[in-house]
């Protein structure tokens, strides 16, 4: 099941700072592509899961849900915070909506893309 992790923040009168120092060890895999989703309408993204790749997400910026199901269970993750991290496993079908409109969507994957490491078909209903 997909699992939310905090990464480090410090915030004083100046503002904020949110590190990810020593990736590899904050993030359970090496990461080989980074992305970001922004300007996003009222659409559904995502709708998928991997044969491959694990993911981890931050909404830097504003806001979204993502709604996981892992075949065994459904859950929802308000990612409102760039100090919240959700960890995708490869089996973790996902969706991503209610993007506030100045959301920016940053995600670190464990692979180079590949069409053919995506599974589109949902699970059955838990």
């Amino acid at each position: 099941m997909a699992k939310l992790i905090s990464l480090p923040n410090y915030s004083d009168d100046r503002g904020s700072l949110t590190v990810l120092d020593d990736i590899e060890k904050l993030l359970p895999f090496k990461v080989n592509r980074i992305f970001y989703i922004y300007n996003v309408d009222d659409s559904v993204r995502g709708g998928h899961r991997h044969h491959k790749t694990v993911q981890a997400a931050i909404c830097i910026k504003g806001s979204c849900v993502v709604s996981n199901n892992d075949s065994i269970a459904k859950e929802e993750f308000l990612l409102d915070s760039p100090s919240k991290c959700l960890i995708l496993e490869t089996y973790d079908w996902h969706q991503m909506h209610s993007f506030t409109p100045d959301a920016i969507f940053l995600v670190f994957a464990s692979e180079v893309y590949n069409a053919d490491d995506y599974i589109y078909e949902p699970y059955p209903e838990v």
